[in-house]
């Protein structure tokens, strides 16, 4: 059970530096206004009182406005989000695709009008107006995130194995509607932040990455950085240190340094590329299940192998719905007295 903080906690000894907390807020935010993630998901007022209060509370950044962050392009193209129970997360569940061969004939959807892409904007373009201090995102996927919402991850797989040409001519149809999608972003006066864990090892090889996956998440997002006028996130979790020189290669300015990954040797690589912020994630059953001293602990930890690095900031994987929000208060304390 986590325990609920009172008072001022002791501050962690470390000579690390002052070090940014910036927790993911993404379902989390339906809890924090009483919702479950399905209501809040559906209906833009929710939707907008979810990530006001979450902001409020955290004043986290960046504020990725959505709560089912990899489903918005699914259903743009088609595919229908399931009702999950409780306060589960909403999912595609029937894929829309056969093979890559129909992902490849997919017409290109238009942001405009497509699934719930027009009141994401509409959201994110008014919590921008309300806190022009925050910086608001829109999430957008990467193509294997897409790919696997549409045909399913183990199709998916399977034709990467069989068929890997065919893969990534299926993936590199994708981009256009990514552009698309960016270019209405960038014409809301927003920003975005590209996640993409469908493609992180192991569910691909770190040569598949390359062969397959590369060559269309570099075409996104490079010509979205010269959309929106600057190098934008590439959100992956999973083991990505062994492929972490391919997205450096995407010209991002943004990695998380994942918790399923080996933290310390990816700090190593990544170290004297101090144009790119790194966050580096704390475990999500810690920040929702933990003690005082095992939150503690963890700040210390991520505190100890970012010392010295420039462009480091202390974050987490999505926060799980039920995360107690004092948790995420003395997280952010600690992180404060470094």
């Amino acid at each position: 059970m986590a325990v609920v903080v009172r008072g001022p906690p002791a501050c962690v000894s470390t000579r690390a530096g002052l070090m940014d907390c910036t927790p993911a807020v993404y379902e989390h935010a339906a809890y924090l206004i009483g919702h479950s993630p399905w209501e809040v998901s559906r209906d833009a007022e929710l939707t907008y009182q979810s990530h006001a209060a979450a902001y409020c509370r955290y004043h986290h950044s960046p504020v990725v406005v959505s709560i089912d962050i990899y489903n918005l392009e699914g259903e743009a193209y088609g595919a229908r989000v399931a009702q999950p129970q409780g306060n589960g997360i909403p999912a595609i569940l029937e894929p829309l695709c056969r093979s890559v061969d129909e992902l490849a004939g997919l017409p290109t959807f238009d942001p405009r009008s497509a699934g719930r892409i027009p009141m994401i904007l509409e959201v994110a373009r008014r919590l921008a107006d309300e806190f022009p201090e925050a910086d608001v995102r829109i999430p957008m996927a990467g193509p294997m995130s897409i790919a696997s919402n549409l045909l399913g991850i183990e199709p998916l797989l399977m034709d990467i194995v069989t068929r890997p040409e065919a893969a990534a001519g299926a993936l590199m149809h994708l981009v256009e509607g990514q552009l698309r999608f960016a270019r209405a972003v960038a014409d809301a006066g927003l920003d975005v932040a590209f996640f993409e864990s469908a493609a992180a090892p192991p569910l691909l090889s770190p040569k598949m990455f390359r062969d397959v996956e590369l060559p269309a998440l570099k075409a996104i997002m490079e010509q979205t950085a010269q959309i929106v006028g600057r190098p934008v996130p590439c959100v992956m979790g999973g083991n990505t240190e062994p492929i972490l020189d391919a997205l450096l290669e995407t010209g991002t300015g943004y990695l998380i340094n994942p918790i399923e990954t080996d933290q310390e040797a990816f700090m190593r690589k990544v170290w004297d590329r101090t144009e790119v912020r790194v966050r580096v994630n704390a475990s999500p059953r810690i920040m929702a299940q933990g003690s005082h001293d095992e939150l503690r602990a963890e700040v210390e930890r991520i505190a100890a192998i970012s010392a010295g690095r420039e462009n480091t900031c202390f974050g987490t994987s999505a926060l799980p719905y039920e995360t107690p929000p004092e948790n995420v208060d003395l997280v952010k304390e600690l992180c404060r007295c470094l």
